[in-house]
């Protein structure tokens, strides 16, 4: 796969709006554990690898444990999410594939259980923000860095 070009070059008027948005979300008070789900969850489900290897590294960084990380994408087999995690969870699905789910009444009870509705609002936008990046990344083919391979004990 070879990168189609750079989009924050390409339009630098787009990329500040998108840029503008995720600082909002940084900004907008949410857990940062609750960011973190979001951004992940989201790039696993659109197949965006640049995003995925961003994120699993920023939550890495953030404390957040390696099993939290790694379960992610069968989180509905996993216990290792908490109630509020496992809502929103539910939501990031529904949202970031809303033409096939409509985001249904059962997801939004379920994270209404757990959230207020300024919260609500708040997560949904992040889920639209990360949603935005990653049609971007995986549309024009950005390309994620290559670590440099661990050496064996």
């Amino acid at each position: 796969m070879q990168p189609r070009f750079n989009f924050a070059k390409a339009a630098p008027d787009a990329y500040k709006a998108v840029a503008a948005l995720e600082q909002y979300v940084q900004s907008s008070g949410l857990e940062r554990r609750f960011i973190h789900l979001i951004k992940l969850r989201a790039s696993q489900i659109n197949g965006c690898a640049y995003c995925v290897d961003m994120h699993v590294k920023e939550a890495r960084h953030d404390g957040l444990s390696e099993q939290w990380i790694n379960l992610m994408c069968v989180w509905r087999e996993s216990p290792v999410y908490d109630a509020r995690e496992r809502a929103l969870l539910g939501w990031v699905d529904s949202v970031t594939n809303i033409a096939k789910t409509g985001a249904p009444d059962a997801d939004y009870e379920t994270l209404k259980a757990h959230f207020s509705e300024e919260e609500m609002t708040k997560i949904t936008v992040a889920i639209g923000a990360i949603n935005i990046w990653n049609r971007l990344a995986v549309g024009f083919r950005s390309q994620h860095p290559i670590d440099a391979a661990a050496k064996a004990a």
